[in-house]
């Protein structure tokens, strides 16, 4: 995992992305223990406050579960609950802008998609 370069967020939000990233690519499974607040922020150059920021917005939305003296841990059902929020979040702000812009630039679907 490796903290994104854009500064247009919060930190805390880029780590929010970070972990949901890796969870959606596999790197942690559902029931998978989840690096600890200390060795996430020694890892991404962050606060450790910033970092339990992060974890707790994740266990408050259910993602990830706190098993106390033991860690913190991916929740059963997490990564189809982080993909579908996602893609929900996807189709309603940021393609209405992809859209707008391939309309302004002549782009037309079967062109991108005659490309890939």
């Amino acid at each position: 995992m490796t903290l994104r370069s854009t500064h247009e967020k919060p930190v805390y939000v880029r780590l929010r992305e970070v972990i949901a990233d890796a969870i959606l690519a596999g790197r942690y499974s559902d029931g998978d223990p989840l690096p600890s607040v200390r060795a996430l922020a020694a890892e991404q150059g962050a606060n450790p406050l910033t970092v339990a920021k992060a974890y707790q917005g994740f266990q408050d939305e259910g993602f990830i579960v706190v098993k106390r003296g033991v860690g913190m841990f991916v929740a059963p059902g997490a990564a189809a609950r982080l993909r579908s929020a996602q893609r929900d979040d996807f189709v309603k702000h940021e393609w209405p802008v992809i859209r707008d812009r391939m309309a302004r630039l002549g782009i037309d679907m079967s062109d991108l998609v005659a490309q890939a």
